[in-house]
């Protein structure tokens, strides 16, 4: 799929400047509707709980009890049409854009906050979660 965003010179100035850069959208409202029910559904099914790739990152994580704030490494891995979407062209075009040509897709991460949850994201840096075989 081919990207449709192209930033300005002031949006990669502010960004050099300022060190991070806001954008209102970067794909439509139907891919957004259509990557939602894939990621229900593997939020739904519990999709890389077998291979320690989902789990609970606000709770004790067991067996039979509702996960609190649940997470998928690599949800790409699992339904490998994320990867093949104007999100991730549009994504990949803003790193090239901000970091230069040589940025890659490193990996994806999707977490299930329900609206109104009051579990909190705890502190933690993503770097720990990826390593450099990711992909």
């Amino acid at each position: 799929m081919n990207p449709t965003i192209q930033l300005a010179p002031a949006q990669v100035e502010f960004f050099k400047t300022h060190g991070y850069l806001s954008l209102d959208v970067i794909t439509s409202a139907a891919e957004i509707a259509r990557m939602r029910g894939i990621y229900d559904r593997l939020f739904a099914n519990r999709t890389g709980r077998e291979t320690g790739n989902q789990f609970d990152l606000a709770g004790a994580d067991e067996e039979g009890v509702e996960a609190k704030l649940p997470q998928i490494l690599g949800p790409s891995r699992y339904e490998p049409e994320l990867k093949d979407s104007l999100y991730m062209a549009n994504a990949l075009a803003i790193a090239k854009q901000l970091l230069g040509e040589e940025a890659t897709f490193q990996g994806d991460h999707a977490i299930l906050k329900p609206a109104r949850s009051p579990a909190a994201t705890p502190w933690h840096q993503d770097e720990a979660y990826w390593g450099s075989d990711w992909e």
